[in-house]
């Protein structure tokens, strides 16, 4: 035993660490969490106000919130492999000091060229948050504790939900936009301080040259095609070049990818790992589930603006049920499976709750009760959370040691992608929905067919019918001569149009979460999580999917 606990001290400095010294450092990597999941919802808020004050477009709107995805999703794979080599610290020190530094920047643009540019380099550090943070929760505790605290990530990103949106329109009109770039600053310095005090460098992998250039070129240029293409379906098409034509090329790009990685010595996605068949099935599951999340919650705050007519602040605390069940059912989820060591019909109970959930959406309409809402929500965020937090846990469990890093970025990497599919796709059955059941709704309202056939062509002309505006749309349709005395009706009408089409979307998200549901209930292998020296006596640290079935077996 006693050369058991000496090769874990050597391979794993951070599980030896006193518990109080974790919780520290805990607090550190939560405050780093926090600062990014911030971040992205505190941004949006001031948005707006900054592109008015910029001299911005539309399309640099957009940009200012692409580049951040951009350089985010990209570097997150690399940083989850650099840290296996180089050590979590330093690979997370980098990080955060280059999102800090990116954020001030983007406090000081002058322009919206310059956010646009400042907004990326934030991005190159926000890559390593998530993944290096996630991994250092597997090197702090033993895969049976890592429940109870990836569990408070779920949380962390649900507070920060609710809060980014009242904290950025509160400092946007006290203190100007750019305090909430400035904002970072002190949380940032101190969750810096605590890591570089108190974190050990931990890795896994033995230092090496032989870098994959090579791959990391060929998966950025993949990356960057496939999100820029996802992304500008929001204002495109599918058969549009800048849409289908980039979507292409990152599919001609991923065999090449493959091919690349099949024969580096150091590749950047380890193919290898495709072979555990609970690393690939998670790997799956939360690629879907993303989907059905993103999918199934996106257009919420936008029903909520336009047909309850509330400000965006105001939406931000209306969908605090779906973050109270979130925040809940991730800290909940983390302590039954540190609790059980099991984890696969926590997962598979979540899925159906998630699933339940997005059905009861589909049942949205333009007069459905708040309250009734609020308890749809509810159910979703009990679903949702621990899809955030116990996926982690299963990848984590589910590879060497040496493996950890990249494998919780790759992890971070999909569930990003997914929500980049899921977001364009319900953005299309939108389009699509609204546009095919307008004229039937202004019928079924009594417009008179003059009157809806203004409207229809209103809507095809590019007009706000269905956007959120400042001006109610009973105050706009007002305001059209021909309209008067019918507006309404019309707004009866475009609201129950919007409402079912919106509803229609939810049946995509429902669609891919029960896909989700199958093929964690059927493939996925409920091996025991188990305490440190468990895993050492069943020689884990090479094959964790062999050693928990060989000590299930013993067992």
């Amino acid at each position: 035993m006693a050369s058991h606990a000496t090769t874990m001290a050597e391979l794993d400095p951070a599980l030896q660490l006193p518990h109080r010294r974790k919780m520290e450092i805990l607090f550190a990597i939560l405050l780093v969490i926090f600062l990014s999941a911030l971040d992205q919802t505190i941004v949006g808020v001031a948005l707006p106000r900054i592109v008015g004050e910029l001299g911005g477009t539309n399309e640099l709107y957009t940009w200012a919130i692409t580049s951040y995805l951009l350089t985010a999703t990209i570097t997150g794979v690399f940083y989850g492999k650099l840290s296996d080599i180089y050590g979590r610290r330093p690979m997370l020190l980098f990080g955060v000091t280059v999102f800090l530094i990116g954020s001030v920047l983007c406090g000081l643009s002058w322009s919206m060229e310059s956010l646009i540019f400042f907004r990326g380099i934030q991005g190159i550090g926000a890559g390593a948050i998530f993944p290096i943070s996630l991994a250092v929760i597997g090197d702090l505790f033993d895969p049976r504790e890592r429940g109870r605290y990836q569990g408070l990530f779920g949380a962390v990103f649900g507070i920060a939900s609710v809060l980014g949106p009242l904290l950025g329109g509160w400092i946007t009109d006290s203190l100007g936009w750019h305090w909430i770039f400035f904002v970072n600053l002190p949380i940032g310095l101190v969750a810096l301080y605590i890591v570089f005090r108190y974190l050990p460098t931990v890795h896994g992998e033995p230092k090496t040259r032989n870098l994959d250039y090579a791959g990391a070129a060929v998966f950025t240029v993949g990356v960057v095609f496939l999100l820029l293409g996802l992304t500008n379906k929001a204002t495109g098409e599918w058969a549009d070049v800048s849409v289908g034509g980039f979507l292409l090329i990152a599919a001609l790009v991923t065999p090449v990818f493959l091919f690349i990685e099949s024969r580096a010595a150091e590749p950047i996605v380890p193919l290898e790992l495709f072979r555990n068949r609970n690393y690939s099935v998670t790997i799956l599951a939360t690629f879907l589930s993303s989907i059905g999340f993103f999918g199934a919650i996106i257009f919420l705050p936008r029903w909520l603006q336009f047909v309850q007519n509330v400000s965006p602040t105001e939406s931000g605390l209306q969908i605090l049920p779906l973050m109270a069940g979130v925040i809940t059912s991730s800290v909940g989820a983390g302590i039954l499976v540190s609790r059980t060591g099991r984890y696969k019909w926590t997962l598979t109970g979540a899925l159906l709750v998630m699933s339940v959930g997005i059905l009861l959406f589909t049942g949205l309409g333009a007069n459905t009760e708040l309250p009734l809402l609020w308890l749809w929500m509810f159910v979703a965020g009990i679903g949702i959370g621990p899809t955030l937090s116990v996926f982690t846990i299963v990848i984590q469990a589910s590879v060497p040691f040496s493996r950890l890093g990249v494998a919780t970025g790759n992890l971070t990497f999909f569930r990003q992608i997914g929500g980049s599919v899921g977001l364009a796709v319900v953005g299309t059955i939108f389009a699509d929905a609204f546009a095919s059941r307008l004229a039937p709704a202004l019928n079924a309202a009594g417009v008179p067919s003059q009157q809806a056939g203004m409207v229809l062509g209103f809507a095809a002309g590019g007009g706000s019918l269905g956007q959120v505006s400042d001006v109610t749309l009973a105050e706009q349709l007002a305001q059209v001569p021909p309209l008067e005395g019918f507006v309404d009706q019309v707004v009866t009408g475009v609201y129950n149009a919007f409402s079912a089409a919106i509803a229609d979307t939810f049946w995509f998200g429902l669609l891919a979460t029960f896909a989700a549901l199958v093929v964690v209930a059927v493939l996925l292998r409920d091996l025991p999580l188990r305490h440190a020296e468990a895993v050492l006596v069943a020689g884990s640290l090479e094959d964790p999917a062999e050693a928990s079935a060989s000590a299930a077996a013993e067992a």
